[in-house]
């Protein structure tokens, strides 16, 4: 058969039968066919099939998987806007007079509510110790703003001194059916030495909730008409902690400076004057002074 110049011209192809080579996927400009849309769509099946498997962890652009980490954030910055801009007003790293800080707790206290002003104080003691154990009483000159309760538990014969004294309650038998109910609408309770042994079965009732009557917070006596005067003039009871640590609220944020000033030199004078002889050096280790819900502020302890 004659070869035609057509054929000759021709360049003959020369396949290799045992490679086999992948057609390029043809795509398009835009649309589902597109090379955006493709590599969309390889990414969703990818993570339908690892949610189908349970993994969930998350994976950077190249698919490797990474471990998600939250920003650590500052504790002021963790505060809500309100405290953010009150805490404004505090110097970073300075230490107040007495007369300083309680004037700027009152200006720091976060909300609309008369918030209490409160003094933290660490001291230098080891409250396992039976005489560093500090516990006691302190008559505040302004009070601590709060309306209280007394209920006195006394005989027939004291009853009626005891309400001339301003006990909202006072009686053995009309406090024995409140503590029988267990309805302790009363912040203080005091009683006479005669009449402890008939509170001793209410003890689990009044004990955790600081109301027994105790000679050292001056809530077991004789003179009662006098002990619910100081309760309602502002006598307030102080202890210390397990972390050597008293807290107490010296008034409120609608005292003036000068009225919570001298609240609280009166209990920091009161606690150093029953300073444990068993503790060597300074009594105080720090001081901070602070409102309800607002910043603390720190005392120079040396400025006492």
């Amino acid at each position: 058969m004659a070869t035609t110049k057509k054929e000759l011209e021709t360049p003959v192809v020369v396949t290799d039968e045992t490679t086999t080579e992948k057609p390029e996927k043809v795509t398009a400009k835009a649309g589902k066919r597109s090379e955006k849309a493709l590599k969309e769509a390889e990414a969703k099946e990818e993570k339908e099939e690892r949610k189908a498997k349970g993994d969930t962890t998350p994976q950077d652009e190249t698919g490797q998987k990474v471990q998600k980490q939250n920003p650590t954030r500052t504790r002021l910055e963790r505060r809500g806007k309100a405290y953010r801009k009150l805490n404004e007003l505090l110097e970073a790293g300075k230490v107040y007079n007495l007369k300083e800080a309680v004037e700027l707790a009152s200006k720091t206290s976060v909300g609309k509510f008369d918030a209490t002003v409160e003094i933290h104080v660490n001291l230098n003691v080891d409250p396992r110790q039976a005489d560093q154990n500090l516990r006691g009483t302190v008559s505040l000159p302004h009070g601590t703003g709060k309306t209280v309760r007394v209920a006195a538990f006394v005989g027939l014969d004291q009853i009626e001194a005891a309400k001339k004294a301003g006990a909202d309650v006072a009686g053995e038998e009309e406090l024995v059916k409140l503590l029988d109910k267990q309805q302790l609408d009363f912040d203080v309770l005091v009683s006479t030495p005669q009449m402890m042994p008939k509170l001793g079965k209410y003890a689990r009732v009044l004990g955790p909730r600081g109301l027994m009557p105790n000679p050292k917070s001056g809530t077991v006596t004789a003179n009662v008409a006098k002990a619910i005067q100081e309760a309602k003039a502002g006598r307030v009871e102080y202890r210390i902690d397990k972390q050597s640590i008293i807290h107490l609220g010296v008034g409120k944020k609608s005292f003036t400076a000068a009225q919570l000033y001298e609240n609280a030199k009166m209990f920091l004078d009161t606690l150093l004057a029953n300073k444990p002889t068993s503790v060597k050096g300074a009594l105080i280790k720090s001081i901070a002074v602070s409102t309800t819900m607002g910043p603390g502020i720190k005392v120079d302890a040396n400025s006492l």
